[in-house]
């Protein structure tokens, strides 16, 4: 297909493609986010059914994320695989270390690793980005052990530009908010138990029905909740109607304390406290 964008970045987006030629077979750890729905539409079409799209679902991991996966898949044709991937089942995890996404990461790529082996395929990706390299990932560690490849890492491919891209091709996700496993709601050290994820899920669930785009509910000690929305809908959330809707939704959900982060919604906030 083509698209029509500058020519640098045109030049990275054939990069990518010439790169997953190259790799001949690829198992994509697919979260229905807005990079691994980029590369696993452009590998599908590069390498067209030997491209596995694979998904794991668990209890940190929205079942509107995975619909979402589902119905998008179904859309261009590529195979599908649905696998378990319980992180709280994982020795340490719920403990919450800092380095917990090494954990999640490790077992999700063993995982996807037999499912590739199984159909004959030869490498497994994900789908870190370019602008991952300037973040806290401890779950590249996993990715670097296991042999994972990151085409759009090697594609020098920033956010902005996977964005823009999915723009061009008339991907559903091309504006879709960041997302992160709702694990990431919970400060390092506070134990991660099933309860907390479904107070969590539900509620952001709830502030999305509400309209609003970019959320993050934060969940701390006492059963706290801190919001998290985009600064452009600060506006819209400090109305007297909404405030109270909210407040009573949440402690139905179990929340004693509802806080709005007057900062705003901001990628890895959680990681503010490890001065990096």
């Amino acid at each position: 297909m083509d698209i029509i964008i500058d020519e640098t970045l045109q030049e990275k987006y054939e990069k990518l493609k010439n790169y997953i030629k190259s790799l001949g077979s690829l198992a994509v750890a697919y979260s229905g986010g807005v990079d691994s729905t980029f590369l696993v539409k452009v590998a599908y079409d590069v390498l067209g059914d030997r491209v596995i799209a694979v998904t794991a679902t668990s209890s940190t991991y929205p079942k509107r994320e995975l619909n979402d996966a589902i119905t998008f898949i179904k859309q261009i044709g590529a195979k599908h695989i649905i696998i378990e991937s319980e992180e709280l089942e994982i020795e340490g995890f719920n403990k919450n270390p800092v380095d917990r996404c090494y954990y999640c990461k490790k077992e999700l790529f063993e995982k996807i690793w037999k499912v590739a082996k199984a159909h004959g395929i030869e490498y497994v990706a994900d789908g870190s980005n370019f602008d991952d390299l300037n973040d806290f990932r401890p779950g590249m560690k996993a990715a670097c052990e296991l042999n994972v490849v990151s085409p759009l890492k090697v594609a020098g491919l920033t956010k902005e530009d996977i964005r823009k891209l999915s723009k061009e091709l008339g991907l559903p996700t091309w504006d879709k908010p960041a997302f992160a496993c709702l694990s990431s709601r919970i400060p390092y050290g506070e134990r991660i138990t099933k309860e907390k994820l479904s107070m969590i899920e539900k509620a952001e669930e709830y502030l999305l029905g509400l309209g609003f785009k970019q959320v993050r509910v934060r969940y701390h000690q006492d059963k706290l909740a801190r919001i998290e929305i985009g600064k452009d809908e600060m506006e819209k959330f400090l109305n007297i109607n909404v405030i109270e809707s909210v407040r009573n939704k949440f402690k139905e959900l179990g929340f004693l304390y509802v806080t709005l982060d007057l900062d705003g919604y901001r990628t890895g906030s959680m990681n503010l406290s490890l001065n990096l």
